[in-house]
């Protein structure tokens, strides 16, 4: 039997106990305390052994439903989150007949129609969108698309995606999604 020195016990020891503390596993954290103010921007001062460090509260969200939507279905035409709104995908139903209608110009004003209400509901324009995502199960629609589309904006247009899609709900040629930052 080898007989280890006192030294080397004592070493592998306080490695064993200081090994959890310098990666942040082991020790208690340090308390906090609330202070209750706020900063002004939906934050609140948290002191920390004596330091201030800021803690961010998820803004409030706000559900956007339409009261005059053709078909009842399990979500929000939109949700606003602080100033962000995601307006849920869309196509253009005929309300008279809860399905898209039968003229193809008709059905790009009704979709865009509801995108513009949705964001009127929320404080919003047209042009407050910056991300569009539009399917479409016949590419060859893009350019009739587009002749509607303009008409609905200032002189700036939020990034777009044109996505060629399968087969859309209820026979539609368009379906339209976005995200608006309000100004």
């Amino acid at each position: 039997m080898r007989k280890v020195s006192f030294l080397a016990v004592a070493l592998v020891v306080v490695y064993l106990l200081a090994a959890p503390l310098a990666l942040g596993q082991g020790g208690n954290p340090p308390s906090t305390k609330e202070s209750g103010q706020t900063s002004g921007k939906g934050m609140t001062t948290v002191e920390q052994t004596g330091k201030s460090v800021e803690q961010q509260k998820a803004p409030a969200r706000r559900y956007i439903n339409l009261p005059n939507r053709a078909v009842q279905a399990p979500f929000s035409d939109g949700v606003l989150v602080g100033d962000t709104l995601y307006v849920a995908g869309r196509i253009g139903i005929d309300p008279k007949t809860g399905k898209p209608a039968e003229d193809l110009e008709q059905e790009i004003k009704i979709l865009l129609d509801g995108i513009r209400s949705t964001l009127q509901e929320a404080g919003m324009t047209m042009d407050d969108l910056v991300s569009v995502q539009v399917f479409c199960p016949d590419v060859s629609l893009y350019d009739k698309f587009n002749s509607a589309y303009r008409g609905y904006f200032g002189k700036e247009y939020p990034a777009r995606a044109f996505v060629g899609s399968g087969p859309l709900l209820r026979g539609a040629h368009f379906e339209m999604l976005g995200i608006a930052v309000k100004r």
